[in-house]
């Protein structure tokens, strides 16, 4: 145990990747796979935490944590990682609030994560000695081991684990285990009753057609985001998404087969709300509304065309139903219908404007001065009544 650096039981877990991989072989391809070891160590009594993983992004960093927390049993009042873009910055482009997701689980276990300094071993002196420890007891033997599934891979690393956890201390009584048992454990925090739901953040463009991509699946916000870059929260059955740390929009995440298109009609503006409504069971429920001539006469369309066609006649039909009163429209849909074997919407256009043309000529001719015969002595002048003053 480090004696430069006393530290208090319970009070920090180190935590950090091992410079050295293992290498697990692909049965399918024949590839070798590197493994990436993940070390996380008590200072106090030195009790440590190995396991292995196919890579360093975000989510295995953050399991690596639950399943070290688990083996501990408890939780320590802050946690320490090394400087590592996997867990304090943001400088992966396709993980770029990673730190947001390792606060949040921070935040979940009630613990607080402190980045050692950059070039300050000492800060993180106890993980240090235990990597080159554990790459001694465990990576070393284990560098030549042949094995095809991680699972495997893991099963070595915890047997090799327990060896060492177990092992008397050279220059102290007892072995990591016996310490941190004794003297250690009872000062970790209890652990939540449910293991963390794990969450990650990635960032997005909202898209001219209001939605953003994510993992190849389409997510719909609000029209008012358009152009829009936004942080998306991830977990296993939801995502959510932000603007500015207000959450603008949340959906069931999608899985299966890709391209997947998942729209929240409020998101859409008015004009692709309307479009959105436009379909064939509203436009039957609209006919009824008017009448059994034109509840007929949409039927027909609809089963005379294929439907984008016979939406886009209805949509005519609708802006030329509009203008007039539903009685008018019932009316010349009868008409239509028993001058017709084959009734469409152009038809129907036309004897609208015939009807109309007919009603204004009848009103011009209501309008019109009456021209009786008793009226022609006003046209033939004063000298047919013999009023000529010459």
């Amino acid at each position: 145990m480090d004696n430069a650096i006393r530290r208090k039981p319970g009070e920090i877990m180190e935590v950090d990747w091992a410079g050295t991989t293992l290498k697990i072989n692909d049965r399918s391809t024949g590839e070798t796979l590197p493994a990436y070891v993940f070390i996380a160590t008590l200072p106090y009594s030195q009790f440590s935490y190995v396991e292995a993983f196919l890579d360093m992004k975000s989510a295995n960093w953050l399991i690596a944590h639950i399943h070290a927390l688990e083996y501990f049993d408890g939780v320590p009042e802050t946690m320490v990682p090394d400087n590592l873009k996997t867990g304090v910055t943001k400088a992966h482009r396709e993980e770029p609030l990673l730190n947001e997701a390792y606060r949040e689980m921070a935040d979940y276990y009630r613990t607080v994560i402190v980045p050692s300094r950059v070039r300050r071993p000492k800060d993180k002196a106890s993980v240090e000695g235990t990597v080159g420890y554990i790459s001694r007891q465990i990576i070393a033997p284990l560098r030549n081991y042949q094995c095809f599934h991680l699972q495997d891979l893991n099963q070595k690393i915890f047997e090799k684990l327990e060896e060492i956890n177990t092992t008397e201390f050279q220059k102290r009584p007892g072995s990591r285990k016996k310490v941190f048992e004794e003297e250690e454990k009872s000062y970790l925090q209890q652990l939540p009753q449910t293991r963390y739901k794990l969450a990650e953040w990635k960032t997005a463009k909202v898209q001219l057609n209001y939605h953003i991509q994510v993992d190849r699946m389409y997510y719909s916000v609000p029209y008012d985001y358009v152009r829009e870059n936004v942080d998306v929260r991830l977990t296993t059955d939801l995502i959510e998404v932000y603007f500015k740390e207000v959450r603008i929009a949340s959906h069931k995440r999608q899985h299966g087969e890709i391209g997947q298109l998942e729209t929240n009609p409020d998101h859409m503006p008015d004009n692709h709300r309307l479009y959105l409504d436009h379909n064939p069971e509203n436009n039957r429920k609209w006919a009824e509304t008017i009448g059994p001539a034109m509840t007929q006469f949409v039927a027909h369309i609809l089963e005379m065309n294929v439907e984008k066609k016979a939406l886009n006649s209805l949509s005519t039909l609708r802006n030329i139903a509009k203008k007039y009163p539903n009685e008018e429209i019932e009316k010349v849909t009868e008409t239509l219908l028993e001058i017709s074997t084959n009734p469409t919407v152009s038809v129907f256009k036309s004897v609208v404007e015939r009807n109309k043309k007919k009603k204004q000529t009848k009103k011009t001719d209501i309008n019109r001065p009456c021209t009786t015969s008793d009226d022609y002595g006003f046209v033939r002048g004063a000298k047919y009544f013999g009023r000529d003053t010459k």
